[in-house]
């Protein structure tokens, strides 16, 4: 791991920072770079995750993926925890917490709504982040690839039914055109863009010249991940300003649910005898959220001035750090994970 790698988190902290602070300052100047969108998806932030993950995708040989069936106690613990855990124990955390426990300290009249957006965030699985993290990781990239092919599947068929259980609506309207546009920006056009790369260099400077681009292309999705948090945290740097409390309150549940689920994951692939290089990505994977879905979805329902909205936006604003320490959590217990319960 290289320096600039090894303290990644203070340069997410000062971009944070500076996110923050530019966001309060130049409101307008945010504004105008959010307005550039299309379904609700910002354009933006689309190129910097293609520059973000499109090196990560470059790795991956496309012959190699039928081995990933190698590895399907992995796939079956991270379609359990996607799928039948993290929806409904952020259900709960929601309601115990922000039902409940926070109930005196929060805005009386956007209760239920803050209940929802925080639904809606755990409702779908994350895309194109995780190829950053497992990448940091050191996790399968094959596995990674193909885990994300088959969530963002079923997504299409269960993010409404899943919701309008947990919300207790008869119907939901999920933004389609939404998810179909974050599906194709963050999957389909980089995983095409790399292999096209990856295929034209293996052509002209062979392995040595694939693992030479590689080298060179590492910084620039790293810089790209740092400023995607610069432009995400100056979208919402008045409303950071504006209700540290709240937002503070909104954290907790998401943090407790993480750390379960990604947990959870992890210990159930070494239970099951998975590969390191697959428990990773895919406790990474289990904990995870689609926040540009949760918000788009927050704000069609609830409207852009909803506690709904503003659930899923304190989504945004932890995922980068709180992912970061979990990164860290695989890779410091790679040892213990390697060896293996008696029995």
């Amino acid at each position: 791991m290289s320096l600039f790698e090894r303290y990644l988190t203070v340069w997410v902290g000062l971009c944070i920072a500076v996110g923050v602070a530019l966001g309060h300052v130049l409101p307008q100047l945010f504004q105008a770079i959010g307005a550039i969108e299309v379904a609700q998806v910002n354009l933006p932030v689309a190129v910097l995750i293609w520059l973000m993950i499109i090196p990560m995708l470059v790795k991956i040989d496309f012959a190699a993926l039928h081995e990933v069936r190698r590895h399907w106690r992995g796939i079956g613990v991270t379609l359990l925890v996607n799928w039948a855990v993290k929806p409904f124990s952020m259900a709960l955390l929601a309601w115990l917490f922000i039902g409940h426990w926070f109930r005196p300290y929060l805005p009386a009249a956007q209760i239920d709504s803050y209940i929802a957006g925080l639904i809606l965030l755990a409702a779908a699985p994350c895309t194109a982040m995780v190829f950053v993290w497992s990448n940091l990781s050191d996790g399968e990239p094959h596995f990674t690839l193909s885990q994300v092919a088959l969530n963002d599947s079923i997504m299409v068929f269960a993010f409404a039914p899943i919701v309008a259980l947990l919300l207790g609506l008869s119907a939901i309207t999920v933004p389609w055109d939404t998810l179909l546009l974050s599906v194709g920006l963050y999957i389909v056009v980089p995983v095409i863009a790399a292999q096209l790369i990856r295929r034209g260099v293996l052509a002209h400077g062979g392995s040595d010249g694939l693992q030479a681009l590689l080298g060179r292309l590492q910084p620039l999705s790293l810089i790209a991940l740092l400023t995607t948090l610069v432009l995400l945290f100056g979208f919402q740097g008045e409303q950071i300003v504006r209700q540290p409390l709240v937002i503070g309150l909104l954290a907790v549940p998401i943090l407790i649910q993480v750390y379960f689920n990604s947990g959870l994951a992890y210990l159930l692939n070494r239970a099951a005898g998975e590969a390191h290089c697959v428990a990773g990505p895919s406790a990474l994977i289990g904990a995870s959220n689609f926040f540009e879905l949760a918000v788009a979805a927050a704000i069609s329902l609830f409207g852009f001035e909803s506690g709904a909205a503003l659930a899923t936006v304190v989504g945004v604003l932890i995922e980068v750090p709180v992912m970061l320490s979990v990164v860290r959590i695989v890779n410091r217990s790679k040892a213990w994970y390697e060896r293996r319960p008696a029995g």
